[in-house]
């Protein structure tokens, strides 16, 4: 993974018959909670000893070459004939792509199984190069040989394949993503067209590492996520890896993309520590980067997870009997409302092709309390396609939070939640909810990182003395401000706001290497970075209705990378619901 720091749908439960997990996995970390009984696809368990023979091979590579294998070094060129020689005698159909435009100019590796539609491809990458630091065994031996061997077992398998996989093994990606750049840009409109998803795998066996998948509640990472369920493991969103590994170009070019990940420099929590184990407050790899990261620094338990969910993805995207022929997935947007008696409130329902070929879906609802009635515009769609739903409550309905289930039927029946809270006309409190906005009362209300509420004049308020002054540090960072807030229910208008400013010394006008993600509930509510810079403040503001009466948390979350500052100061925070 490379150093600097380049995300809300509700996911549709996803009818899969998922793998069991592999009886020879040793377990090192906390025991995840054991999950329903899920009966077996026909997907290989990858033995996690081949691909750790695989790790030794790369680590060998690197002791005889300096103690390295960075992008464009004899340490590259010794991994890239290895992975080459492997996979051309599994029979696959390997190209070497010459990164022209890499700092350090070197090849990927392109392997491409000879069966299926070549106008269907479902692509899984990782990048082979490490830094100059140390043999790079976890970054990201660990991503290229979980993938290798994944490539060997489909070879061996040689089953009925649904799509055309492709394998892909980058280079430069600690440069700043240069060898996977280089090879989206050299496709055409038509051959990105072909990809229906690509899935990067990017550090899989941090010694304290999580359990990540990137992009976590999308359509394009439901098998991932399917198998890490049936574990138990609760994987959680990839928040440190956003756009800081090749699925970043993937993605920029309009390709679906998803992956695995177990963490780099960013330190686990307490509560990821209770529920995967390992050491609170400790870097998720404390090698990432490092002359130790070796054959040593490998969690065999999660590099197992990691290869076995890889295969349960390959089995259920691609190969024949592994998903039905034609299936789709249901999403609504948002995933709550408020609505007040005699009045009506709107989503939207999104439906998306996972496999085969579009299908007509219809629309239905169910768990509608008395006297609220759901309906659809257009009451059928064709799966990519969206509709409208509108929840209508009668003078007399039902008041409180109910839970509805939206139904597609089709090939298949897919399902997704809607939360509709029904409140009483004239119900309304209104006023400002936001405790402490201006922040003048200090680190008072608000839970923040230490020192973030602050009145140092090096960042002025843009009233009183006080303000918020996440990161700008210039130097590897997470900074956290939050403050639980209750909604009132029956208001015809929910206006959250804040003036934001922001200040780096980054230099680049393209890449977003500082974030801050702004949330409320389990709602993205946007994503500003070092890219946004101004001078002065800028008003912000959102619209929070879908929250109407609930008590919910309201977050901003500031992550910086290891160099070049970027401060993200905030004031005057309101919710005003009238």
């Amino acid at each position: 993974m490379k150093r600097r720091t380049l995300a809300i749908a509700a996911v549709t439960a996803v009818t899969l018959a998922l793998a069991a997990p592999p009886a020879s996995a040793t377990t090192t970390a906390r025991p995840a909670t054991a999950a329903p009984a899920v009966a077996a696809l026909a997907a290989p368990d990858v033995q996690v000893s081949n691909v750790q023979a695989h790790l030794a091979q790369l680590q060998s590579i690197a002791t005889s070459n300096g103690g390295n294998r960075r992008a464009g070094s004899a340490g590259y060129t010794a991994s890239v004939a290895y992975v080459k020689s492997k996979l051309q005698a599994a029979g696959y159909t390997v190209t070497e792509q010459t990164c022209t435009s890499c700092t350090y100019q070197g090849n990927n590796v392109i392997a491409e199984w000879p069966q299926g539609p070549t106008t269907d491809v479902v692509m899984f990458g990782a990048h082979l190069d490490g830094v100059a630091a140390g043999p790079g065994i976890n970054d990201n031996g660990s991503g290229s040989s979980v993938l290798l061997e994944n490539a060997l077992v489909l070879a061996q398998q040689n089953p009925t394949m649904t799509k055309r996989v492709r394998f892909a093994w980058w280079n430069g990606e600690e440069q700043g993503l240069q060898g996977s750049k280089f090879y989206v840009n050299s496709l055409t409109t038509a051959q990105k067209g072909y990809i229906k998803g690509y899935y990067n795998f990017d550090m899989v066996s941090s010694t304290n590492g999580g359990y990540f998948i990137n992009r976590l509640t999308s359509t394009t990472a439901a098998p991932l996520k399917a198998y890490w369920d049936s574990l138990g493991l609760s994987p959680e969103e990839n928040v440190e890896g956003q756009g800081r590994s090749d699925d970043y170009s993937f993605q920029q070019a309009g390709i679906p993309t998803s992956g695995y990940a177990m963490g780099a420099s960013a330190r686990k929590t307490s509560a990821q520590a209770s529920k995967w184990g390992g050491t609170a407050n400790s870097a998720y790899d404390p090698c990432y980067h490092s002359s130790c990261d070796t054959s040593n620094n490998v969690n065999a338990t999660g590099l197992n997870r990691n290869a076995d969910g890889v295969a349960y993805a390959i089995w259920a995207l691609a190969v024949g009997g592994g998903t039905p022929t034609n299936d789709f997935s249901v999403a609504v947007s948002p995933t709550a409302g408020g609505v007040v008696r005699g009045g009506s409130t709107t989503a939207t329902v999104s439906t998306a092709t996972t496999s085969g070929s579009a299908q007509t879906v219809a629309l239905s609802a169910s768990g509608a309390p008395s006297g609220v009635t759901v309906s659809f515009s257009p009451s059928s769609v064709t799966s990519g396609g969206s509709a409208t739903m509108t929840v209508s409550a009668s003078s007399s309905a039902s008041l409180g939070s109910f839970t509805l289930t939206v139904t597609g039927t089709g090939s298949a029946t897919r399902t997704a939640s809607y939360t509709i809270t029904v409140t009483g006309t004239g119900s309304c409190t209104g006023g400002q909810v936001v405790g402490n906005g201006g922040f003048e009362s200090g680190a008072t209300v608000w839970t923040a990182t230490s020192g973030v509420i602050t009145n140092s004049s090096s960042q002025p308020a843009r009233t009183g003395s006080y303000k918020a002054w996440l990161n700008g540090n210039g130097s590897t960072s997470t900074d956290t401000l939050s403050q639980s807030v209750t909604v009132p229910a029956g208001c015809s208008s929910y206006a959250l706001a804040f003036y934001l400013h922001i200040d780096t010394t980054e230099r680049t006008t393209t890449v977003a290497y500082d974030k801050l993600v702004v949330q409320i509930g389990s709602t993205t509510l946007a994503t500003y970075s070092n890219l946004n810079k101004a001078t002065g403040y800028t008003l912000r503001s959102f619209d929070v209705g879908a929250y109407a009466g609930q008590t919910v948390t309201l977050k901003f979350t500031g992550t910086e990378d290891a160099s070049l500052q970027t401060s993200f100061v905030i004031d005057d925070v309101t919710l005003q619901a009238s």
